[in-house]
């Protein structure tokens, strides 16, 4: 299945707060002299990241405020192109696909059997 995905340059638009979006992430692997020529390491990369979007983001560690910037499960924080500096910068998002035979992104509690059993498919 080819699904087309409508990416956004992060530097002419961000999403709305606290959207659940595909993040493109640029950036290069931690490297050292040692390391085989052949590995990731030191390699510059572009990837595709699941991410949400934080208008005001607080680092509860420190206290500080983080404006306009791209969080993943793990709580990196990357910011979009022509934005603050950070190893690595969100060059472009797009939307979540919508669940599968459904015009939503997410469905909870008793809806999701009634989703899934409407499927051609069983679970």
């Amino acid at each position: 299945m080819n699904t087309t995905v409508e990416w956004i340059r992060a530097n002419e638009r961000l999403p709305y707060d606290g959207a659940g979006i595909l993040a493109a992430v640029t950036g290069r692997y931690p490297g050292e002299q040692e390391d085989d020529p052949d590995s990731l390491s030191g390699q510059e990369f572009w990837l595709v990241l699941p991410m949400y979007f934080r208008r005001i983001h607080p680092v509860e560690e420190t206290g500080e405020i983080i404006e306009n910037c791209f969080c993943d499960s793990d709580g990196v924080v990357r910011f979009p192109v022509g934005g603050p500096t950070c190893e690595e910068m969100v060059t472009h998002w797009a939307e979540m696909p919508s669940l599968p035979g459904m015009d939503v992104q997410r469905i909870y509690g008793k809806d999701v059997g009634r989703a899934l059993r409407a499927l051609p498919f069983h679970y």
